[in-house]
C-alpha cells in the first residue's frame, strides 16, 4: 500500500533556501544590486499572482497592472498623509484595494464574457485606471506622488525603522515569501482544486455543483489582493509611483514571467522573473539596445521553448524519471528517486 507524500515539507525547505539566499546577498553585492533584488522579489509575487489566475484558474488577464498601481497608491497615499497607521495594516489596506477593484472589474468582465474577450476587456478597464490617475491631481496626474518614506514596523511594545540600510530590502523578501506561501496554500486547497476542475471543464465542473462564476471571481479577487500587496511594497522601494504602473506594458510583464519560466509549473515565474531582471540588468548599458535586446531574447525563448524555462527541466526529467516529472508538473517538489519508483506519484490534483 502507497502513500501519498506531502509536498509542504519540501515547499517550505526550497522557500526557506530562497529567503536565505535573499537575505545573505547584501553581504556580497552592492546596494544597486540589492535594490535590483527587491524588485525582483516584487516580481516574484506580481508572477506567482498572475500564473495563480492563469494556470490555476484558467483566467488569462491583460489588467494585473491596475491592481498593483491601485495598491502602490493606497501605500504611498497613506504613507504621506497618515504616517501613524502600521505598516502591516497598510499592507492589508492595499491587499484590500487590489481585491475590490479586482471585483468590481470582475463582475463585470465575467458576466458574459471569457477567454480573449475575456482578456480585452481587462486590458480595457487597466487602461482606465491609468487614465483616471493620469487625470487626477489627487494622485499626482502624470507626475505621480514622490518622496514615499520607508515605514516604521510597530510591534506593540517596540518599533523598528525600516530606513536605514538594507531592512526594507529584507522586509520585502519576507513579505513576498508570506504571500507566496499563502498562494501555494491556496493553490493546493480545496479552492485551488475546484478552481482546477474549473479552468479544465467548465461545464462538467458546473454539473458537479461548483458555481464556476463564483470560483473565478474568488481567484480574480485574490489574484488581485496579491497584486495590490506587491504594489503597495514596490511603493516604499522606490520612493514613488507614478500612473505608468497602471500602463498596459506593466500588465505585460507577469505574463513575460511566466512564460518564460514556465506557466505549468508553481516556481516557474519566479524563475521568469530572475531571467528577466538578469538579461534587463546585463543590457542595462546598451543604450537604445536593452529593450530591443530583451524583448527579442524572450520572444526567441516563448517560440523556442514554449514550455518555458522548468517545462524543458521537467521534459528532461520525464526521460529519466516519469513519477518525478508528474509531481514537478503539479508544483510539488521532486521527491527522492528511489521513493518514486516505490511509490509513483498519482494524478494532478
Amino acid at each position: 500500500m502507497t502513500r501519498d507524500r506531502s509536498p509542504a515539507p519540501a515547499f517550505l525547505l526550497t522557500l526557506a533556501l530562497l529567503v536565505g539566499c535573499a537575505l545573505a546577498l547584501p553581504a556580497f553585492v552592492n546596494r544597486g544590486v540589492v535594490f535590483m533584488a527587491g524588485i525582483v522579489a516584487i516580481n516574484v509575487v506580481l508572477g506567482l499572482s498572475y500564473n495563480f489566475l492563469f494556470s490555476t484558474a484558467g483566467l488569462l488577464s491583460f489588467g494585473q497592472a491596475a491592481f498593483s498601481a491601485a495598491g502602490a497608491y493606497a501605500t504611498a497615499l497613506l504613507l504621506l498623509n497618515a504616517p501613524t497607521v502600521p505598516f502591516l495594516l497598510v499592507l492589508l489596506i492595499s491587499a484590500l484595494v487590489g481585491a475590490v477593484l479586482a471585483v468590481l472589474i470582475g463582475v463585470i468582465a465575467l458576466r458574459r464574457t471569457e477567454g480573449v474577450y475575456f482578456a480585452i476587456l481587462t486590458l480595457a478597464f487597466s487602461e482606465l485606471v491609468h487614465a483616471v490617475i493620469a487625470k487626477t491631481r489627487f494622485f499626482g496626474r502624470n507626475d505621480g506622488l514622490t518622496g514615499i518614506p520607508r515605514p516604521t514596523l510597530s510591534y506593540g511594545f517596540g518599533a523598528i525603522d525600516l530606513g536605514p540600510g538594507d531592512r526594507y530590502y529584507a522586509f520585502v523578501v519576507v513579505a513576498a515569501a508570506l504571500v507566496t506561501a499563502v498562494l501555494w496554500w491556496i493553490t493546493q486547497s480545496r479552492l485551488g482544486r475546484s478552481l482546477r476542475a474549473v479552468r479544465l471543464d467548465p461545464m462538467r465542473a458546473a454539473f458537479l455543483g461548483i458555481d464556476v462564476r463564483r470560483r473565478r471571481l474568488q481567484a480574480f479577487a485574490i489574484a488581485g489582493a496579491a497584486t495590490g500587496i506587491a504594489g503597495g511594497l514596490g511603493a516604499p522601494l522606490t520612493s514613488l509611483v507614478s500612473p505608468d504602473l497602471a500602463h498596459w506594458a506593466e500588465s505585460t510583464k507577469p505574463i513575460l514571467f511566466t512564460l518564460l519560466g514556465g506557466a505549468g509549473t508553481f516556481w516557474g515565474p519566479a524563475v521568469g522573473a530572475l531571467v528577466y531582471a538578469a538579461v534587463e540588468y546585463g543590457t542595462r548599458s546598451l543604450a537604445g539596445a536593452s529593450d530591443l535586446i530583451t524583448g527579442g531574447l524572450l520572444l526567441g525563448v516563448v517560440l523556442a521553448v514554449p514550455g518555458g524555462i522548468l517545462g524543458v527541466a521537467v521534459r528532461l526529467l520525464r526521460r529519466r524519471d516519469p513519477a518525478r516529472s508528474r509531481a514537478a508538473e503539479r508544483g510539488e517538489p521532486a521527491a527522492p528517486a528511489v521513493a518514486t519508483r516505490a511509490a509513483p506519484a498519482g494524478g494532478a490534483s
